[in-house]
């Protein structure tokens, strides 16, 4: 596999996820969905951080951060409170709590987005059984392992 196919396979992963979401209310607007997990990933992996912070090490634009922010904490997946050494900035961290939209998510199967995204839905479990091998081998912190760039 090439570098090129691998970037599109992990574009056409990404869609499937995507569209595997429940959304996050009957008539939320899809999209965004891909910014959000990637916020919600840097929180949950640095607690205590700020929207400067997330955006710098995401590569993601301040202002996408902040949107993803205010949808993460009005579905309660994280909380901020005001940063004691400079109240003027918010921390954010992983909300404690276990909530609806959480456990909904957390419980979210792929294998409808999958089998139709496939070409051949009777591959739907050998296609599975892969992923879940690359998910054991290839977590966000691999990430941390590549090089800079």
């Amino acid at each position: 596999m090439s570098p090129v196919e691998l970037i599109l396979l992990g574009r056409t992963l990404m869609k499937i996820g995507e569209q595997a979401l429940p959304p996050a209310a009957p008539d939320a607007p899809r999209g965004g969905e891909r910014t959000v997990v990637v916020v919600m990933s840097d929180v949950y992996q640095h607690p205590e951080t700020s929207v400067v912070e997330v955006a710098r090490r995401t590569g993601l634009p301040q202002s996408a951060v902040s949107t993803a922010v205010a949808r993460l904490r009005e579905v309660g997946s994280i909380v901020a409170e005001p940063d004691p050494s400079d109240r003027r900035r918010q921390l954010l961290r992983r909300n404690p709590e276990l909530t609806a939209r959480r456990r909904e998510v957390a419980t979210a199967r792929i294998d409808e987005a999958l089998a139709t995204a496939l070409d051949e839905p009777a591959q739907l479990g050998a296609v599975l059984a892969a992923l879940e091998i690359l998910g054991q081998h290839l977590t966000p912190e691999a990430i941390a392992r590549l090089r800079p760039q």
